[in-house]
């Protein structure tokens, strides 16, 4: 699989695609509210990425940006191959893999200077401490973090943060993240509790990490997201994951989706099993009234973007 996201158009979002399924998107592109791909490396790094763009009966044209805006440049293509070979050497980070095509530097004009936050230092360290305690849940993109920075300090009468600033808080905080996971070996706990949600999504349990913002709306809303096979459900809610990234396990919620004790204790019984097998320890008193908590827990969930 090669180590990259690819956005389309039309909303959707592939994530750790082969380079087959990259060769089929390229070739797919061409039509109304499809003409386009994004694709970024994982983990997503700021002004870095290559994107293709196509109208039905035209040429191609691709761009990759390398960080500065001095270092965004375009070529042309008259099919698909030529592109998929590029793209494809691009996201394997190979050498010269732009080699196949012509290409030119874009213009992108001057860099605008973004001016420092405005905040004193208890609201910027305040700041700083929830964009960290988000970004630390591994679940939100360079995106989100940046939306967040510059709508969590306002008030009625004041927007001290704009999107400009919002942004360069968000990927200075981003990067040193990306820099402490490049220290990290092995398979991570969060990667054994994604094994054990899959594992229990496959066994017709419908499993939902980061799901919704509380117990409330996960309850209403996890019925929706199971098949019509699924006999019950887990998940847990980005409080969770906060409680989770500071160092204080993880509360999983669980039930059946027929509403007996019965089948919610079964689920939570499987829920236990398939988090043991992943080598994840549960504290849990098999009463089906009561949420299971991974603990300990070593919260260090690789960034995506």
């Amino acid at each position: 699989m090669l180590e990259i996201v690819v956005k389309t158009e039309n909303w959707e979002r592939h994530v750790r695609v082969s380079a087959e399924e990259l060769a089929g998107l390229v070739r797919r592109i061409g039509g109304d509210g499809d003409r386009f791909l994004v694709i970024q490396r994982i983990p997503d790094l700021p002004d870095v990425f290559a994107q293709v763009w196509h109208k039905a009966g035209g040429d191609y044209t691709l761009e990759h940006r390398d960080g500065a805006a001095d270092r965004h440049f375009q070529a042309m293509a008259d099919g698909p191959e030529a592109v998929i070979a590029a793209i494809t050497g691009w996201a394997r980070q190979e050498a010269a893999w732009e080699a196949g095509l012509a290409w030119s530097l874009l213009d992108m004009g001057p860099a605008r200077e973004v001016p420092p936050l405005d905040l004193d230092e208890d609201e910027h360290a305040e700041l700083e401490r929830r964009v960290r305690e988000v970004l630390v849940g591994g679940y939100a993109s360079r995106a989100e973090l940046a939306e967040l920075a510059e709508e969590y300090p306002v008030t009625e009468d004041r927007r001290p943060v704009s999107r400009e600033q919002a942004e360069v808080l968000a990927d200075r905080l981003w990067l040193e993240r990306v820099a402490e996971q490049a220290t990290w070996r092995g398979e991570t706990d969060p990667e054994r509790l994604t094994r054990a949600f899959t594992a229990l999504q496959e066994a017709g349990i419908t499993a939902r990490e980061n799901f919704t913002c509380c117990r409330s709306c996960g309850q209403s809303e996890i019925g929706g997201e199971g098949g019509p096979d699924a006999r019950g459900f887990v998940y847990f809610h980005t409080q969770c994951t906060d409680s989770a990234a500071a160092g204080h396990g993880l509360t999983l919620l669980y039930g059946g989706f027929d509403g007996s004790s019965a089948t919610t204790a079964a689920i939570g019984h499987e829920v236990v099993a398939a988090m043991e097998a992943v080598g994840l320890h549960t504290e849990w008193d098999h009463d089906p009234g009561r949420a299971i908590t991974i603990t300990p827990l070593d919260w260090r969930r690789r960034l995506v973007g």
